[in-house]
This record gives C-alpha cells, sequence and structure tokens, in this order.
C-alpha cells in the first residue's frame, strides 16, 4: 500500500501519568551516572565515615563491654552520640557532598546546552520547571544517598540502643539533620546544576563548584583578618549553612552573625542561582 493511502490513527496504547513521563529523565541520568566507575568509587568511599560513626555509637551504647576492654574513663565520657557527634558527622559527609555535585553535576545540563539538545527536551510535553525539577531530582538523589539518609539511620540506631527517654528528649537531633542536609543540598546542587547551564563545559562547570565553596571559604578568612571582625562569613555559603545547622541541632553557636540572617542569605543565593538556571535554560537562543 502507497504511504499517501495510509491515513492517520492516533495511538492507541497505554498512556503513562505525567509524572511517570517526567521521571524518565532521572531514571537514565541515574543509570548512566551509576555506569562511571570514579562516581561508584565516590559514593563507596563516602560511605566509610557514617560506617566508622555506627561503631562508634555501638561502642558509646555498651559501656560494659568497653570497661571490659579496660578503656580509660576519659574516653567513656567523650564517646556518646549527641547533637555536636551529628554535627560532625554533618559536616564531613558535606565535604563529600561537593566532590559528588562537582563530579556529577556538570554532566546533568551542560552537554544538552553545548549539542543544542533543549528544542527536542521542550517539543515534548515538558516544560523548563520540570525539567530543571529533573535535573535538580537527579543529583537530590545521588547525594541523599550520602547525606541525610546515612544521617537518620544513625540516629535510628542511637534511638534504638539509648535509654527510652532519649527519643523523646533529642528528637529535634533528628529533624535539624534531615532539614539541615535539605539545605545543602538544594545548595549543592543548584550551584553545580547553574554553573553547568553558564559555561556549559563540564571541567569548568566541575571547578565553578569548587571554587564557590573553598575559594569563597578563603575570601571570607581574608575579610575577617583585614577587617577585624567576623562578617566576613556572610560571603562563606559553606559557613552560613553550618550556622544554621547550629541552631537546628541546638548547639552553642560559634561567633558571627546569628542564625537568623544566615538563612536570609542563603534564601538570596538560591534565588540568584534559581533566576541565572531560568535564563540559561532556553529552546532557542536569540543572537545579537
Amino acid at each position: 500500500m502507497a504511504v499517501y493511502k495510509r491515513g492517520y490513527h492516533r495511538y492507541q496504547g497505554p498512556i503513562r501519568g505525567r509524572w511517570a513521563r517526567i521521571m524518565v529523565l532521572p531514571r537514565f541520568a541515574w543509570r548512566r551516572l551509576l555506569q562511571q566507575r570514579l562516581v561508584v568509587l565516590l559514593l563507596v568511599v563516602s560511605m566509610i565515615w557514617p560506617l566508622l560513626c555506627a561503631i562508634y555509637l555501638y561502642l558509646g551504647n555498651n559501656i560494659d563491654l568497653l570497661k571490659g576492654m579496660n578503656i580509660g574513663s576519659e574516653l567513656l565520657g567523650f564517646i556518646q552520640g549527641n547533637n555536636m557527634f551529628f554535627l560532625v558527622f554533618m559536616n564531613v559527609q558535606a565535604v563529600f557532598a561537593v566532590f559528588l555535585a562537582a563530579l556529577t553535576g556538570p554532566g546533568c545540563i551542560a552537554p544538552d546546552l553545548a549539542n543544542n539538545a533543549l528544542p527536542l527536551y521542550f517539543s515534548r510535553p515538558i516544560t523548563r520547571t520540570e525539567y530543571a525539577l529533573c535535573r535538580l531530582g537527579t543529583l537530590a538523589g545521588l547525594l541523599s544517598i550520602i547525606t541525610w539518609i546515612p544521617g537518620l539511620i544513625l540516629f535510628a540506631m542511637q534511638s534504638a540502643m539509648a535509654d527510652p527517654p532519649w527519643f523523646s528528649e533529642h528528637w529535634r537531633i533528628g529533624a535539624g539533620l534531615f532539614l539541615g542536609f535539605l539545605l545543602w543540598i538544594i545548595l549543592v546542587s543548584l550551584v553545580a546544576l547553574a554553573g553547568s547551564a553558564y559555561v556549559k563545559m563540564k571541567v569548568v562547570a566541575g571547578g565553578l563548584v569548587f571554587g564557590f565553596f573553598f575559594i569563597l571559604s578563603g575570601a571570607s578568612g581574608i575579610i575577617n583578618l583585614v577587617f577585624r571582625s567576623q562578617w566576613g562569613y556572610v560571603v562563606n555559603p559553606a559557613w552560613i549553612t553550618r550556622r544554621i545547622w547550629y541552631a537546628m541541632l541546638e548547639l552553642e553557636p560559634p561567633a558571627g552573625p546569628g542564625a537568623l540572617l544566615c538563612f536570609c542569605i542563603l534564601a538570596v543565593g538560591i534565588i540568584l542561582l534559581t533566576l541565572i538556571l531560568k535564563r540559561k535554560l532556553r529552546p532557542v537562543e536569540v543572537i545579537r
């Protein structure tokens, strides 16, 4: 039969829901990222610290075992799962999250922009907001594996092994751990995606992620030394986020700006990164 004699017939097969179609992007992105050996190696290495923390909590809740091993009383008093313990855990895992975002984030958007693939995406039933949320969800899923998921597992271990009143007295630690890591994941993911969309090169975008956190950290220290104040920390996103963690975990805060001011600065930074990402994600580009 000739081609021109074939009439148009609408697709009659099963139709998936909107969110099921949108999740195609993160699913294939995760599959591609997990095929990279360096990504898998970094995920394995980042799990060493949670494993050591789990052993730490087990020893801290089995004092009789430690006494039988003739361990000093000072060490016995040091080994305990308290607010400071979870703050140290969050600080270490936050560094791994930056390395993982710098390694995986630039590959989420930069290839699409470099190969002019955005028109193909947006010609489907997907908006710019949904595309950005899919890419953000891709990074958030990977970073969750090494941040709040092992953190809540450790919190559950401590709650199960400690005396029954421990959970009712320290439930805010679990809430602060989850919300604190959520803020960090959003910040790190947006930095990686905005850098990837702005420079369109994976290597340079990865360097921007490191520069955003480590160079600004050094710049804040220089500002504090020059002006002999603590207000240089306002340009250090890592210190700002950690200051919010102190408030969430109900710890004695360090010298410097307050938690409310740090939260406002962090919110402004997230909004600016979102605007950069929105400006760069366009189906067409007008060149003047």
